[in-house]
């Protein structure tokens, strides 16, 4: 039993070595040339035109109230701003997920979810993005931030996130 243990823990330490992304040593996505080359700083959040910086930088989520799926003034500047990137950024599309905390039954909160990213959708559309660049897809409670029993931690939970990809403009 103690050659399993030891030959278990071998190959954990050989799976999380193998996982290495390389944003320590500069050789990462975020790696290239200038001053910070090699420094282990990613710096692909600092092109305006990257998937990165819509995240990072514009925002990639919004935020719901409990069972709600409008939109909040908070939630409406940050797809305003999401439209303005997608805009300027017309090779990309987006897949907006809807989310939903653990609170209810799996088949309420995939229909709350939906109805999330529908909001953020339409929302998107009214500023002028094209439908056919956006997608819509539900995860309902089953992709959680965080698994939690708490207030504040549900709330993270109840959001519409916007993920960018390339090659599909209108």
């Amino acid at each position: 039993m103690k050659t399993l243990s030891k030959i278990s823990l071998l190959l954990g330490a050989l799976a999380l070595s193998a996982c290495t992304n390389g944003l320590f040593n500069g050789a990462g996505a975020g790696a290239g040339t200038g001053p910070d080359a090699g420094a282990g700083i990613n710096t692909t959040a600092l092109d305006p035109s990257s998937p990165a910086y819509f995240s990072q930088t514009v925002g990639d989520r919004v935020l719901f109230a409990v069972d709600q799926s409008t939109l909040s003034d908070q939630a409406r500047s940050t797809l305003t701003a999401q439209a303005q990137w997608l805009q300027t950024n017309g090779t990309y599309s987006a897949i907006i997920e809807g989310h939903a905390d653990e609170q209810g039954t799996r088949e309420y909160n995939l229909a709350l979810g939906a109805r999330r990213a529908a909001a953020a959708r339409d929302f998107l559309v009214s500023q002028g993005i094209a439908d056919s660049r956006l997608r819509t897809v539900t995860f309902g409670k089953e992709r959680p931030i965080e698994v939690c029993s708490s207030e504040e931690c549900y709330a993270k939970n109840r959001r519409a996130v916007t993920v960018i990809s390339a090659g599909v403009g209108s």
